[in-house]
């Protein structure tokens, strides 16, 4: 049974740092593309940062340069460090793993960012 378990979400304030993680069990996570999306009230659902199992890496316009991806392959994690955090980037952050046309999403963790 495959697993996507995220953390790390939270209340920060503009400007802020949070680190999100995701635990994945029942796959082979090195071959597997992964990503964190988010999800705002009312919005789509969106591409935040992608992770190719080649260890390649894609961010979304909105978050170059504050956002970092990585991963961990003999920890089955990855994880998504987020700096100076402003308050459109409060959402639901999720993470997805992705080989061919299989993929699994996690259950999400909720990011506020507010004063």
């Amino acid at each position: 049974q495959v697993q996507l378990v995220e953390s790390g979400g939270g209340l920060v304030q503009p400007g802020g740092s949070l680190r999100l993680s995701c635990a994945a069990s029942g796959l082979t996570f090195s071959s597997y593309h992964m990503s964190w999306y988010r999800q705002a009230p009312g919005k789509e659902r969106e591409l935040v940062a992608s992770t190719t199992n080649g260890g390649s890496s894609n961010y979304a316009d909105s978050v170059k340069g504050r956002f970092t991806i990585s991963r961990d392959n003999a920890k089955k994690m990855v994880y998504l460090q987020m700096d100076s955090l402003k308050p459109e980037d409060t959402a639901v952050y999720y993470c997805k793993g992705q080989r061919l046309s299989i993929y699994f999403w996690g259950q999400g963790t909720q990011v506020t960012v507010s004063s």
